[in-house]
């Protein structure tokens, strides 16, 4: 069931976040909550190598070039510090901005065409003065730091952030997220492996599932149609916010924590 589980889950974060909602519930039932998320990060961290090599077409003119550093460079310091605040704090308080967080990157993505003026050729340049550079470095930190201590819809708080800096196709966005995230969430289960988080015993199996899901999933984003893919990903965005406002504010009978 646990592997089952992590299959989807892979698929789902490979195309925008989120599949933490189907494997943190369940590793809840078993063990603590920080176990959960620690084990739950380790077990989707796998399906990210086998997107970013079905989607390595999408990143195409992207690496080798050193603006990309100055959006990794935050992603991993973001990361590490998310972490690290886990480890030391255990704190879940930051799930109450949650669900506002993920409608406002939804939105944006969903608005995308809009308020994104594309390049010709779907360039995924970054299409803005070095001014700026600066706050999108901050921006990039805050969801990474997010992304590391509590990671719940990462993927598409970071579609979101990275829809104003890659002025081409969803799927490059999507290709470059999976990057990014990859890097950050792999600073932070180091981290949680080193502080001994981690059950192994539900860990192990499930990072195969996660293995074959980014498979799975990137095989699909990498071969769908750009308006499929972002109405996947804004479905995904809208589902994951409807959780948790129902986790914060549905009856609290009913209420499960978790990512």
């Amino acid at each position: 069931m646990f592997f089952v589980a992590s299959i989807a889950a892979g698929a789902i974060n490979t195309l925008a976040g989120g599949g933490g909602l189907i494997t943190f519930p369940l590793l809840m039932l078993v063990v603590a909550p920080v176990t959960a998320d620690a084990t739950s990060a380790v077990a989707l961290l796998s399906a990210y190598p086998t997107a970013l090599w079905r989607t390595r077409g999408q990143l195409t003119g992207v690496l080798g070039h050193r603006w990309l550093w100055l959006l990794l460079i935050p992603s991993l310091l973001g990361g590490l510090l998310g972490a690290l605040l886990l480890s030391r704090t255990g704190d879940r308080n930051f799930v109450e901005f949650v669900p506002w967080l993920v409608v406002l990157a939804t939105f944006i993505i969903l608005l995308r065409p809009i308020l994104v003026r594309r390049r010709e050729g779907d360039s995924s340049r970054p299409d803005f003065t070095a001014a700026w550079w600066p706050v999108v470095m901050a921006i990039i930190f805050v969801v990474a730091l997010y992304g590391g201590y509590f990671g719940a819809g990462i993927g598409i708080l970071m579609i979101g952030a990275l829809s104003f800096i890659s002025p081409g196709d969803i799927r490059h966005v999507v290709a470059l997220k999976n990057l990014l995230t990859g890097c950050l969430r792999g600073v932070a289960v180091i981290v949680l492996v080193l502080e001994g988080n981690v059950d192994w015993k539900y860990g192990a199996p499930m990072t195969l599932g996660g293995l074959v899901g980014g498979y799975l999933g990137g095989l699909v984003s990498h071969r769908a149609n750009r308006v499929v893919v972002r109405w996947i990903v804004t479905g995904i965005g809208f589902g994951v916010a409807a959780y948790y406002f129902w986790k914060l504010y549905g009856p609290a009978v009913m209420r499960v924590g978790g990512e």
